[in-house]
């Protein structure tokens, strides 16, 4: 047979195996490396947001910048599902990593980590201890079936999952000197804008994936140094707590009322608010506040989308959100409530939005 003869039955076989695919389930994750070529353009309605001033809150602000400067603690945790200095905490969908290590350490490892994974960088302020990566795609979805996995990378650029994630890596300090490491997972999906003529394809979000999330925190545990199984079994023995988030009005404001101490609620909160889509822009632990913020672009275009839907339609919804979310301990539950930085009635009724958008994450 002569060469343009196999060439054309392996194009064949390409076609005909498309509609046969299989998916590898023997590695879920595999996002490759997105240096060399331009990054994903940011989705509508989730621009990466540009610095501004913040607007003040009475008696003044005390800044995250100085949290880095824990010291290290040696003692280690003895919790079930920990490994040495390391341990995983759960609550509903949660995860988090808690170390004793100071995060100046865990610092330069968590930028590694994400390198090393195939990621770039979007956002990297240790002094507020954020790390955001920027959106890529997971390859270990796309089908693998005999003609791609004979040929490789040859095809990968002829395959697309529609999908893109990224990831956000919040540092708090402990009051050992330890760190809490959180990492957060937003996705979006690639759809047609209209399904009639399927001419124009817009991007979307797409809900969070708590076992992905899950799934980088035990990568992580290998990364700071433990086995591949005993950071699997630490993850999956993370028992779950239950607490309820119960919508409701704090003093007049929006709000909620959480079944968790202070604590633990505004470690909760804070995963939260990364999962939705907001940006923290500042937090005072000392007083219980988030300083956070939403652009809300291209609205009144996109009516379908869920933060369109969220915030509504309109000029005021393309204008900047500014809002503080305020938590106070109240014995062994914590109080919540959403200000908004305007005072109109719609900027009333994002706050109640947000507080309810918080409670179902809160699940």
């Amino acid at each position: 047979m002569n060469p343009s003869a196999k060439f054309g039955l392996l194009c064949l076989a390409t076609v005909l195996t498309a509609c046969t695919t299989t998916f590898d389930s023997s590695n879920t994750v595999d996002y490759r490396s997105n240096v060399k070529g331009p990054t994903l353009d940011v989705p509508p309605d989730l621009t990466q947001l540009s610095k501004e001033n913040r607007y003040a809150m009475p008696g003044g602000v005390v800044t995250a910048s100085g949290y880095l400067a824990g010291s290290p603690v040696a003692a280690p945790s003895i919790a079930p599902n920990s490994l040495g200095d390391m341990h995983v905490e759960r609550a509903g969908t949660q995860r988090w990593l808690v170390a004793e290590r100071s995060a100046d350490k865990l610092w330069p490892l968590l930028h590694d980590f994400w390198l090393e994974r195939g990621f770039t960088l979007a956002l990297d302020q240790a002094e507020l201890g954020i790390m955001e990566t920027e959106w890529n795609e997971n390859r270990a979805k796309l089908p693998q079936d005999g003609v791609r996995k004979l040929l490789g990378g040859v095809l990968d650029g002829m395959y697309s999952t529609g999908e893109r994630d990224k990831f956000r890596t919040r540092l708090e300090r402990t009051a050992t000197g330890g760190t809490e490491i959180y990492i957060s997972h937003r996705g979006v999906e690639e759809v047609y804008s209209n399904n009639m003529t399927k001419d124009n394809t817009v991007w979307q979000p797409r809900p969070v994936d708590p076992e992905l999330e899950a799934e980088f925190v035990r990568r992580l545990m290998v990364k700071l140094g433990a086995s591949q199984e005993v950071a699997q079994v630490a993850v999956n023995a993370a028992t779950p707590a239950k607490p309820v988030a119960t919508v409701t009005t704090v003093n007049g404001l929006p709000g909620l009322e959480i079944a968790d101490g202070f604590d633990r609620a505004w470690r909760r909160v804070g995963l939260a608010l990364d999962r939705t889509g907001f940006t923290v822009e500042d937090r005072d632990r000392t007083q219980g506040t988030y300083f956070v913020r939403y652009v809300e672009s291209g609205s009144a275009k996109k009516s379908s989308n869920f933060f369109s839907n969220l915030f509504g339609g309109g000029a005021d919804a393309e204008a900047l959100q500014k809002f503080r979310v305020v938590l106070k301990s109240a014995g062994d539950k914590t109080t919540l409530t959403v200000i908004s930085a305007a005072t109109t009635a719609d900027a009333a009724a994002n706050a109640k939005r947000i507080a309810q958008l918080i409670a179902d994450d809160l699940k």
